[in-house]
């Protein structure tokens, strides 16, 4: 087990594989496992790094308060600790939060980046879902919680037909599950983060990804987010929901992965 240590916690993080160094950057849960089903063939092409985001899974964390800027420089600091002096990212949705702080603030630090079920900012769509979802976090708890997210992270004919599949992913939020405070304080922090007026600043290379079906974040908000920056790319697959990585993950990789290596 690999632990990099930070002022206020310490991070956990695996690296995968040879080549150009690739981020991986995870959503809301933090855990760095999300990305599982896809590292072995991003492994063949890439130094593949994933972590456990601060609080979260096999990290710990002190501070107080959370904000994605902070998630961004844990990021930018784990990779420089393996000495990484420029690399790509692939963000999923608070990832690609993250990766729009980066790419702002350490614009020289970016090769590529793919910002996967982003947005620029919340709307009244996005402020509703995650409000019941805090509700329901801490009204009921975050057994109920976990029960409920796949509801908003996968397309309802992939839950009919992978019954075993959602059985375990259930049971693995549930044994990694942060702290409730902690949870809603993450909940709390992406429904803040706006960056609607400073994006079109950034000059990194550009993929927005997103799913049609996506219901967490819809397709209009990755529209936006892909108008406001500068030459971005925009690709919108057909089927998939919030988590096309797990669901669709070849037409997923499809996607990146040339991007990635052009």
């Amino acid at each position: 087990m690999s632990f990099f240590e930070r002022p206020d916690g310490r991070i956990y993080f695996e690296v995968d594989g040879e080549g150009p160094p690739l981020a991986l950057v995870s959503g809301l849960g933090g855990s760095g496992s999300y990305w599982s089903n896809i590292v072995p063939p991003l492994a063949r092409h890439f130094t593949v790094v994933r972590h456990d985001h601060m609080g979260t899974g096999k990290s710990s964390m002190t501070r107080k308060h959370h904000s994605v800027e902070a998630l961004a420089d844990d990021v930018d600091s784990l990779m420089r600790h393996l000495g990484h002096q420029r690399y790509s990212l692939v963000g999923h949705s608070t990832g690609a939060a993250v990766g729009q702080v980066l790419g702002l603030e350490r614009r020289e630090r970016l090769d590529r980046v793919v910002l996967f079920a982003g947005w620029a900012g919340p709307d009244t769509h996005f402020r509703q879902c995650f409000s019941v979802r805090k509700m329901l976090l801490e009204r009921v708890g975050m057994e109920a919680y976990n029960e409920a997210a796949p509801l908003f992270l996968y397309p309802p004919r992939w839950i009919s037909e992978n019954p075993q599949a959602l059985a375990s992913m259930i049971k693995e939020a549930n044994a990694s599950a942060a702290p409730v405070a902690v949870a809603a304080a993450r909940i709390d922090m992406i429904v803040a983060f706006d960056r609607r007026a400073s994006v079109g600043q950034m000059t990194t290379p550009t993929l927005v990804l997103c799913a049609r079906d996506d219901f967490l974040t819809p397709p209009h908000l990755s529209e936006e987010l892909a108008q406001l920056i500068p030459d971005a790319q925009l690709s919108l697959l057909e089927y998939g929901a919030h988590a096309c990585s797990q669901t669709v993950p070849q037409k997923f990789l499809d996607e990146i992965v040339p991007f990635l290596r052009r």
